[in-house]
């Protein structure tokens, strides 16, 4: 009976964790979910309008970057512009592949260059408009965290 006490008491433990271990994630998925203030993935071309994709967000005040999940087939140029009624911004980023030798094949990871820091000085309301210049086919996914 004294064993049989302990087993159930260990399974508990062991539940209670597990549950505990299940909502304690769940609140940093949250929080890094607040923290993307802007997100899209530009994969088709019928979300462009004359060959820019243009929305409008709310913003505020603080220090942002640019995050985007490139590929082989992202556009080589982006042109990204925000206005709003304190900023006023205007970036080119270039893609860049960098190849990595395995000893049988190579394969590349992809980033773009260029200044991805965003300084917004007060709340506002911004338009984003991103240009991938001419390359609407080419998927990427463009974040302001």
């Amino acid at each position: 009976m004294k064993k049989s006490k302990i087993g159930i008491g260990i399974v508990i433990v062991v539940g209670g964790l597990i549950v505990l271990g299940v909502f304690s994630s769940a609140d940093v998925k949250t929080e890094n979910e607040q923290n993307d203030v802007f997100h899209v993935t530009l994969a088709d071309p019928k979300i462009y309008e004359n060959g820019v994709y243009t929305e409008t967000f709310e913003i505020k005040k603080g220090t942002y970057k640019f995050g985007f999940v490139p590929n082989g087939d992202s556009p080589q140029n982006l042109t990204i512009s925000q206005e709003g009624e304190s900023v006023n911004l205007v970036e080119h980023f270039i893609l860049n592949g960098t190849p990595h030798e395995t000893g049988i094949s190579t394969y590349y990871t992809w980033e773009y260059s260029g200044n991805n820091v965003i300084l917004i000085p007060e709340d506002q309301i911004v338009q984003i408009s991103i240009d991938p210049n001419g390359n609407l086919l080419g998927a990427v996914t463009v974040d302001i965290l």
